[in-house]
């Protein structure tokens, strides 16, 4: 099977000609190497013995070698970093290096390489990339063009996109039958909690624990959960539970491995709002990680016979999981098209809209919901937010799983999420 190429390969084919190096950074098994890859006449492993011992050896390789040069997994040698910034300070012409990393490393005296190297954030597959179906909507033409006339149909149903969300985004997860993607998943989340986190220098005393925070974490998804409740989740009943700089550490190693991609709350630069709330929505990188954490299957939460729905339980935590496979398309579909993603959220609660992709004060309020029909409730804090903020928003979307993208008679674009695209 050939090379799948990524929405990311946009992003490089726009920058790399005129930047002399860019960083490819996102979790394990992601696809960063496969795409660097193809753009790289030499191919250099830190995580090669090999490679890792001719680098120290002999540094100016890096100055000689075929470019671009690719150093892949370069966390493992962190010298390299600042090697490769030296080069660029000497030379500024674009396209030499690509680095790709899976870790930010931890406690690595080197320069953060701003203003030589520019990072860039590798995601797993969105649903675009996934080729489910091909996408009529473009975000980029609703945030710029605002109330345009949509269409499309899709026969993807609630089903499908379970199957997604249990599928995973990770390229070489995706392609197994179920059984042995839950072995994969589960392999995955022990590497981390047994391998990874020591190799960030931390040593987890507990691992339970560090399981059962994560475990806390996934069951948060799509929610602004304190850190306090997710911890008080993770260990009911317990007196002696672990310090709250334990947990804060157990996050800051986790967005060291890429593996939280949290949603920050939206800072409007008009003077319409006073009282926004300022917590993140919690998501791990790729839903599935979090249906595994949780131990939920296809057939936990939906009937496939008919379609719909198992118990108020499963119910929930469905739409939320359905949330962050949607968040996980809209972050890339934002990055490629330059757009931020944040939510908004009041602090009393009275008024939230689960995603604002913006740039400058243009934005574009995007609701989500586990259905296939959309009535005027769903539509309400769209349509608030439309008061305050007049032109600015430029357009108003509800992401749904149902059959065809239309535009009701309030202005609020209702688009399947297979059909909405970068």
């Amino acid at each position: 099977m050939g090379y799948q190429r990524r929405l990311i390969d946009d992003e490089l084919d726009d920058l790399l000609p005129g930047l002399a190096a860019i960083s490819l950074d996102g979790p394990k098994g992601v696809g960063k190497t496969a795409t660097a890859s193809q753009r790289a006449a030499t191919i250099l492993r830190m995580d090669s013995s090999a490679d890792a011992e001719l680098i120290r050896a002999a540094p100016d390789q890096l100055r000689t070698a075929a470019r671009p040069v690719l150093i892949d997994e370069w966390q493992r040698l962190p010298e390299v970093w600042d090697a490769v910034r030296r080069l660029v300070d000497d030379d500024r012409a674009g396209g030499q290096f690509l680095l790709t990393g899976s870790a930010a490393p931890a406690g690595a005296n080197i320069h953060s390489g701003t203003g030589r190297i520019v990072s860039l954030r590798m995601r797993p597959l969105s649903l675009a990339e996934r080729g489910v179906e091909t996408p009529t909507v473009s975000l980029a033409a609703l945030a710029t063009q605002g109330a345009t006339p949509i269409d499309g149909d899709t026969a993807m149903g609630l089903s499908d996109y379970v199957a997604e969300i249990m599928a995973s985004g990770l390229p070489g997860i995706r392609g197994l039958d179920p059984r042995q993607r839950r072995e994969q998943l589960d392999g995955y989340i022990a590497r981390v909690i047994d391998k990874e986190f020591a190799e960030q220098g931390l040593r987890v005393r507990r691992p339970a624990t560090l399981r059962a925070w994560l475990q806390a974490y996934a069951a948060a998804t799509a929610s602004t959960a304190s850190y306090t409740t997710i911890l008080d989740a993770a260990t009911p009943g317990q007196a002696d539970k672990p310090a709250i700089s334990t947990t804060t550490t157990y996050r800051d190693v986790l967005s060291q491995l890429w593996l939280l991609d949290e949603v920050p709350a939206w800072s409007s630069i008009g003077a319409q709002f006073t009282r926004l709330g300022s917590t993140a929505k919690h998501f791990l990188a790729d839903p599935a990680l979090a249906a595994r954490l949780l131990q939920l299957r296809d057939d936990d939460v939906i009937d496939a016979a008919r379609g719909t729905v198992i118990g108020p339980q499963a119910g929930g935590i469905l739409g939320r999981l359905f949330e962050a496979l949607v968040a996980l398309s809209l972050q890339t579909y934002s990055q490629v098209g330059e757009y931020s993603l944040s939510h908004l959220r009041t602090r009393n609660g009275d008024h939230e809209v689960d995603f604002i992709v913006h740039r400058g004060a243009a934005c574009v309020g995007v609701e989500v919901k586990l259905g296939a029909s959309v009535d005027d409730t769903d539509v309400q804090h769209l349509l608030w937010l439309k008061q305050q903020l007049g032109e600015d928003l430029r357009d108003m979307v509800v992401v749904n799983t149902g059959s065809r993208a239309y535009r009701r008679a309030d202005g609020v674009a209702v688009v399947p999420a297979a059909l909405l695209g970068p």
